[in-house]
């Protein structure tokens, strides 16, 4: 890619950066309660956010920067197989509308900010709330590093050099997230991805066209992937059941990550987000048009050293220079909202189940507001120290064993919410043999995020994700029946 300075394109990136940075300090005293010291104004906005802000903010984390970038880049370099995260979007919004609402009840009625604040009051274990609590934190981080990622991309595009365009910009998100907190990123989605919308629905309209429609596009693709004897437009028989619980796994995953459910957290009825549940599959059209750019940068005849150049470098060879800024100017910001949501979820973790659970019991509220507030700037230094002295891959490894952590809070959260016949010991247990064999299972495959099994002759490939949750929910339903025979459960053995 040419690392000549597009100045145009970098003047127009910097001057919508430079308007979202405004809005991101404005944002402190948007919907301000009244008492602005307290964690669920900082980290939840005061649990006010309505359907259309809810539904800017939680697409705005869920479809972030390096969703954008590395979406059509799979697709690039695998074909069909890249599309996996088109049917889990489409399979997390009916979870969404029936288990996030009691997510939310639970939340709303007993004051809880987090995750982990669920997990004990529905079991009354302080173990169980530490481990769902510490694995929120580690499955978040490497997921903050991939948006610097993202932004790294379109940096590197407009042939801007060096670290410090990144680390300026983290700098100023990190300074208006301690002002802020959650408004800020809730008020910046409105405008991402008005401008990701406008980039997305621009480029499958003008691109194909310039490139002789859509059917020279996907003959172009076909060609390349024939040509180097690996992808294809259409899924192989043996990638059936990978896609397959990827997709299932993936969704399962989705809303367990602290930034989701801090989206869920601020809205301000259950209705809310059961409505948000109905809109939202709009932002998996969105995806798919999205993944199409993956094709239409062989038609365009795009070529990269590494697939997450593809969609930057498309759009620096199809479109001017002013809206190529445009473009990447909506990817840049696109790392900023779901960043700021994850530092703040995060930061709000550590804050009620770690600092507050065994540290300083006595806490006041502004107190917490003040410990979350240093938390979500530690955590964003975390993750730009994963960009700037760790190779790249090492993130990307990391947040596919995130998925895999984050995956294995599911029990522990959800059926609290559904049956009291787990006992805490049991869904620990169940916990530690997911997270364990998941990460060793991973981490022999060369953390890749499929595993394999031998059965009567058979290979079954598979999401190892979802074989550790598996795994997760069968040793907690024994462990659970051994215990419920051994001893009758009482108060007591609750905790």
């Amino acid at each position: 890619m040419d690392t000549q300075i597009d100045w145009t394109a970098a003047s127009v990136f910097i001057f919508f950066f430079l308007l979202v940075t405004v809005m991101g300090f404005m944002a402190a005293n948007w919907k301000r309660g009244n008492v602005p010291a307290h964690l669920d104004e900082w980290g939840l906005g005061g649990r006010q956010f309505g359907t259309w802000i809810t539904w800017f903010l939680v697409g705005g984390d869920f479809y972030t920067a390096y969703t954008v970038i590395a979406v059509p880049a799979l697709v690039y370099a695998v074909g069909a197989y890249g599309f996996f995260a088109l049917p889990y979007t489409i399979i997390v919004y009916p979870l969404v509308f029936l288990i996030m609402p009691l997510v939310w009840k639970n939340a709303h009625a007993n004051g809880h900010v987090t995750a982990a604040d669920v997990v004990l009051g529905n079991s009354g274990s302080r173990i169980l709330e530490l481990v769902v609590a510490i694995t929120g934190i580690v499955a978040t981080m490497p997921y903050i590093a991939l948006q610097l990622i993202g932004m790294g991309a379109v940096i590197k595009a407009m042939g801007l050099t060096g670290e410090v365009p990144i680390i300026a910009a983290f700098i100023i998100l990190a300074l208006y997230t301690y002002s802020s907190g959650l408004r800020a990123p809730a008020l910046i989605a409105f405008v991402k991805d008005i401008m990701i919308y406008i980039v997305v629905l621009v480029a499958v309209v003008l691109v194909p066209s310039k490139l002789g429609g859509y059917a020279a596009v996907f003959s172009a693709a076909n060609d390349a992937f024939t040509a180097k004897g690996a992808g294809g437009l259409i899924l192989k028989p043996a990638q059936y059941l990978p896609y397959a619980t990827l997709a299932l796994g993936s969704a399962l995953a989705a809303f367990m990550y602290p930034h989701t459910l801090t989206g869920i957290f601020a809205s301000k009825s259950a209705d809310t987000i059961r409505k948000n549940a109905v809109l939202l599959p709009a932002y998996t059209l969105l995806l798919g048009l999205i993944a199409l750019l993956g094709y239409m940068a062989y038609a365009a005849g795009v070529k990269v050293t590494s697939p997450t150049d593809v969609v930057p470098a498309l759009f620096k060879t199809m479109f001017p220079s002013w809206f190529a800024g445009f473009a990447f100017a909506a990817i840049g910001i696109g790392a900023l909202v779901p960043a700021a949501v994850m530092s703040i979820g995060a930061a709000n973790l550590f804050t009620r189940n770690i600092w507050k659970s065994f540290v300083d019991p006595d806490i006041d509220h502004a107190g917490e507001a003040g410990v979350a507030k240093i938390t979500s700037l530690v955590v964003k230094v975390g993750a730009l120290a994963f960009i700037l002295f760790l190779p790249t891959q090492f993130a990307l490894d990391l947040q596919l064993l995130g998925g895999l952590w984050i995956l294995q809070t599911f029990p522990a959260v959800v059926f609290g919410l559904l049956t009291k016949w787990f006992r805490p010991a049991a869904l620990l247990l169940g916990w530690l043999a997911g997270i364990g064999w998941g990460s060793w299972t991973a981490w022999n495959a060369g953390l890749k995020p499929l595993a394999s099994l031998n059965f009567d002759g058979t290979t079954y490939t598979f999401y190892v994700g979802l074989g550790a949750v598996l795994l997760n929910v069968a040793v907690a339903v024994v462990v659970n029946a051994i215990l419920s025979m051994a001893t009758p459960k009482t108060a007591a053995a609750t905790r």
